[in-house]
């Protein structure tokens, strides 16, 4: 009697990723909320002032009295690098918002219209990603004062494109339900139908754009940031942090680079990480990828 044939055994195991998921979830979500309590109670928990300057206490390693050491002029690091990542949080969630927002409009217009108009669109699509988007943000930023809402502005109309992409795709896959031919054929016209049946239907895809562009805005923003285009100088910014201490990693101090590093790697990993789950879990026949 022939013996059975054994299941290979790269088929047999791992092929349920569920308890890994499930642990990745589970690490993203407690770096994300590690993240967000520092943010709210570092500065009310260290009595310090984050502009003060102490050229006594300049380039002092980790301490109890500075856990992340001191800058070049003596600030905390501690509380540069919170301030600095309250900047790029307002920056990726505001310009994802407003690059969703701009994405979401556009797909949905040329996948409801169709036709020369759909073509024209995405045309323009095409044309804006051909630039690289670093590039286009420089233009943008260089024409106004540095600040918050300059960035917010170029980060957005760099980052709507990919949203407009996937907004069309789908919206061009509902269009093809059975129920959205009964709606047109019971009268119903192509605006009542983008607004009550094509919008719904597009809102989670536009949603888990928005939360994967965070990350994604949070790394142009110190991009700008660490190349002067970004804030004013003196604004903490996680970029402008470790632009500032280029010098300081060639001398040999390491915590005036390493820290607003993670402090830039970490929260995004953890948002990536989340939105990928939930993708995941929306679509499980595509697996997450990180935006960054």
């Amino acid at each position: 009697m022939a013996e059975a044939v054994r299941e290979p055994a790269w088929r047999s195991h791992g092929t349920d990723r569920r308890p890994t998921r499930a642990l990745r979830v589970r690490v993203c979500a407690a770096l994300l909320a590690a993240t967000a309590l520092a943010v709210l109670l570092v500065p009310p928990l260290v009595q310090l002032d984050q502009q003060a300057v102490d050229l006594a206490a300049k380039l002092r390693p980790p301490s109890w009295a500075h856990p992340f050491g001191t800058d070049d002029v003596g600030r905390d690091l501690l509380l540069r690098c919170v301030y600095g990542l309250r900047v790029s949080l307002l920056v990726g969630v505001a310009a994802a918002l407003a690059a969703t927002v701009v994405g979401t409009a556009v797909g949905a217009t040329a996948g409801a219209l169709g036709g020369w108009a759909d073509r024209a669109v995405m045309r323009l699509v095409d044309t804006v990603s051909s630039v690289p988007h670093l590039l286009l943000g420089i233009f943008v930023v260089a024409m106004f004062r540095p600040g918050v809402w300059p960035v917010v502005v170029s980060v957005a109309l760099t980052h709507w494109l990919s949203t407009a992409r996937i907004v069309r795709a789908e919206v061009l896959s509902l269009r093809a339900r059975p129920y959205i031919d009964a709606a047109v054929s019971g009268g119903a016209s192509r605006w009542r139908v983008t607004v009550r049946h094509l919008l719904p239907g597009v809102l989670p895809q536009a949603a888990l754009a928005a939360v994967l562009m965070v990350p994604h805005a949070m790394w142009h923003e110190s991009a700008l940031s660490f190349l002067g285009l970004g804030l004013p100088t003196h604004t903490a910014s996680l970029g402008t942090l470790i632009q500032s201490a280029r010098g300081s990693l060639l001398a040999g101090q390491w915590w005036p680079t390493l820290f607003p590093g993670l402090f830039i790697i970490v929260p995004t990993l953890a948002i990536a990480g989340l939105a990928g789950a939930w993708r995941e879990r929306i679509n499980p026949r595509r697996r997450s990828e990180l935006m960054l």
